[in-house]
């Protein structure tokens, strides 16, 4: 509840995006939603190949293992971006999502707010019968010692932006282009892999939209330029 108000959540359903429009979209979006123009938004979205770089240091420029000539070849590009977090990669297969939120007044506690984009991805893994979970002192959600999900996030004056990287049917080969998030002794893994099937990709969104809902106390709605006309209730 916020105000004694329920809060909503516009779902936006938008494919694939490539990573400057989406950067550009969340600016917007995060200044809208700061003037109290907008409720909270979640984009989901796929990116084409790009690997996107953290805001401290060099970004993990470091932790790119690949030529700039051999990315060429693979049509990966590198893009730096304002959240936190080392050199990830996204790219087709991977649910990329941005809620776009404001936490004032009462959910101003950025560790509550990571660990609740954590919880809604480890229940969403647990809703296909594999269990998930955190590793102390990592950021993300794990399959013992493989990482699922990437969180990454940028939070200003309390409008969040950026956020979590689900890998679904993702190549995993393209991870090891990277040191994934700078952490060279663990892996990266897949919904698909762990499965050993197939899985729809928006039977996984729709039930990534319904946790985030039920986690951050929120009810979907449809907004306008939304492509999530589909109900998760």
């Amino acid at each position: 509840m916020e105000g004694g108000r329920v809060r909503t959540l516009d779902v936006r359903h938008l494919g694939t995006v490539p990573y400057g429009e989406a950067l550009d979209l969340q600016t917007v979006l995060a200044e809208e939603r700061r003037h109290g123009r907008i409720g909270d938004v979640l984009l989901l979205l796929q990116h084409p190949h790009v690997l996107t770089l953290g805001a401290r240091g060099d970004g993990g420029r470091s932790h790119i293992l690949a030529t700039p000539a051999r990315l060429s070849d693979l049509g990966v590009t590198v893009f730096e971006t304002g959240r936190g977090g080392d050199v990830t990669y996204h790219g087709p297969g991977q649910l990329v999502g941005y809620p776009i939120l404001d936490l004032k007044p009462d959910r101003c506690d950025v560790h509550t707010y990571v660990r609740g984009i954590e919880t809604v991805l480890i229940r969403t893994v647990a809703d296909y019968g594999i269990e998930a979970g955190r590793i102390p002192g990592l950021t993300g959600v794990w399959v013992g010692h493989e990482k699922i999900a990437a969180i990454g996030i940028r939070i200003s004056r309390w409008i969040t932006s950026h956020g979590f990287a689900f890998n679904v049917s993702t190549n995993l080969e393209y991870f090891r282009l990277i040191v994934p998030c700078g952490i060279s002794d663990r892996g990266v893994t897949s919904l698909e892999k762990l499965l050993g099937r197939e899985v729809a990709f928006d039977e996984v969104e729709e039930r990534v939209a319904r946790h985030f809902c039920d986690v951050f106390g929120s009810v979907t709605v449809g907004g306008e330029g939304s492509q999530a006309a589909r109900p998760v209730f």
